[in-house]
């Protein structure tokens, strides 16, 4: 039947379904160094998305150029920031959800997860940071690498 109204006759697995929009979701980032996407999920409903930029009314790196502080560029918030802070500004609670994110989280933000309720982390690109490890791993943070030729 599917063939006959032209639609793909594989559905995809939950955590790839949420880690394509996040995919899609880092199209929006305007820091070029980077483009990272989020998705916050709960109850396979969508809470809140968010990615990689500059806060709300600010100058972004794409029209001014990054704003580089000991490697790092600081101009940006992160898309996981931005997803919580999106949620936060609708009255959206994210406690008990999943998050979807094409990266790894670095320090700050897994400290942001972690303090948001956050109970799982679904992620295809690494992002090295072994103090951030060891604090999802000591929260109890249910850490999933998805591994898919189509997200990487």
């Amino acid at each position: 039947m599917d063939e006959v109204r032209g639609c793909a006759s594989r559905r995809p697995p939950w955590d790839e379904y949420f880690l394509n929009i996040a995919q899609v979701v880092s199209t929006r980032s305007t820091c070029p160094r980077r483009a990272v996407g989020a998705v916050l999920v709960r109850d396979r409903q969508i809470l809140s998305t968010g990615y990689n930029g500059s806060p709300r009314g600010l100058a972004h790196c794409t029209d001014v150029g990054c704003l580089m502080v000991e490697g790092h560029c600081v101009r940006t918030s992160h898309a996981e920031m931005n997803a919580i802070a999106q949620a936060a500004l609708h009255g959206v609670a994210v406690k008990g959800a999943t998050l979807y994110c094409t990266d790894k989280p670095c320090l700050i933000c897994t400290k942001l997860l972690i303090n948001a309720g956050i109970v799982k982390l679904v992620y295809v690109r690494e992002y090295p940071d072994t103090i951030a490890d060891e604090m999802l791993c000591e929260a109890g943070i249910d850490v999933v690498r998805y591994k898919h030729d189509e997200i990487d």
